[in-house]
């Protein structure tokens, strides 16, 4: 009786874009944590820095992800600011939280000061890297990173109103009974108060929401979509006020940025990007922009309407009027 031949089974190789894939995040606090932890196991990456000013906190929070990195392909480790050579991305995570009552303005002198001294290490240990920026006000500061880095804006992501614009569709999900992801719509501008919610290009099945809710045969309660856009724009201040931070949305944002720069995957995102908007120039605000492995792009303009049009404008002059005086103070 003749013994079965053993055939050698080769060990799953990861997928190309695993090869030599490191990201760096900068802000070891509940962000940046929680931000590693979901990378680590969404095998977009073979190495994953966490550097923090405070580095015992960052060495704890490495040894407790290490724990979970037999799930997974990558490594996770602690590290400085000359580790950033050769990274893919580098997420900025770091600075001062929003507390129960204050703005995301409000956070700007303290985080500005200190992206005065984050940015230029990253850019000089990693000058052909994305950067991608969570830190509040996002809007501000991703530009301030893109001037104090001298990346082009294409390279200098900030994640704006991508958060903002998946809570718009979970709240217009729940209000019709359906998916948020059978709902297209987008939230554009300024990720605080002044967004601007699209409605003239919100829709459903391809329908517009009006059309949508006649052809369905309910109404179409303008009340209640104000109420689904007032829940959009208060959600982190009522977060904030039960927990005192935001950490779960917002890294779960910042790995879908990461995932097409990292594949070179074309996803369409609303994120920051310096340019020229509703006529005020080099602001940064959010629009619809297609990420790849070069960045970010906006390539085509949302056709807003008249009434959205000149609130974008004022939502730039808010955005402008921050950096400015940032600028000279």
């Amino acid at each position: 009786m003749s013994l079965p031949i053993a055939v050698a089974v080769p060990a799953p190789t990861p997928t190309s874009h695993l090869k030599s894939t490191k990201i760096v995040i900068v802000g070891a606090g509940s962000v940046g944590a929680t931000t590693a932890y979901s990378l680590l196991l969404s095998d977009l990456a073979t190495d994953i820095v966490l550097i923090d000013i405070d580095t015992h906190r960052a060495e704890g929070e490495v040894a407790d992800l290490s724990h979970a990195a037999h799930f997974a392909q990558a490594k996770v480790r602690a590290g400085d600011y000359p580790d950033c050579a050769g990274a893919t991305a580098v997420i900025i995570t770091a600075g001062v939280n929003q507390k129960p009552g204050q703005t995301r303005l409000d956070l700007v002198r303290t985080n500005h000061s200190l992206f005065e001294d984050v940015v230029p290490r990253i850019a000089q240990a990693s000058p052909d890297t994305i950067l991608v920026i969570a830190t509040n006000p996002v809007d501000v500061l991703t530009h301030a990173a893109a001037r104090l880095s001298g990346f082009p804006a294409h390279r200098v992501i900030g994640t704006g109103t991508s958060l903002d614009t998946t809570r718009f569709r979970r709240e217009l999900g729940r209000h019709f009974g359906l998916s948020p992801r059978s709902v297209h719509a987008f939230v554009v501008g300024e990720h605080g108060d002044s967004q601007l919610p699209v409605w003239s290009l919100a829709n459903i099945c391809g329908m517009r929401l009006p059309d949508y809710c006649r052809q369905a045969g309910r109404p179409h309660d303008e009340e209640a979509m104000e109420a689904c856009a007032a829940r959009t724009r208060h959600a982190a201040y009522h977060i904030i006020e039960r927990k005192g931070k935001t950490n779960y949305g917002i890294a779960s944002i910042l790995v879908s940025i990461i995932a097409p720069i990292v594949t070179d995957g074309d996803a369409i995102m609303t994120v920051s990007q310096i340019g020229s908007y509703a006529g005020v120039d080099d602001v940064a605000l959010s629009m619809p922009c297609r990420i790849d492995r070069h960045g970010a792009h906006q390539e085509v303009p949302l056709l807003l309407d008249e009434k959205e049009t000149e609130l974008l404008r004022k939502s730039a002059l808010c955005i402008k009027d921050v950096i400015t005086s940032v600028q000279e103070s």
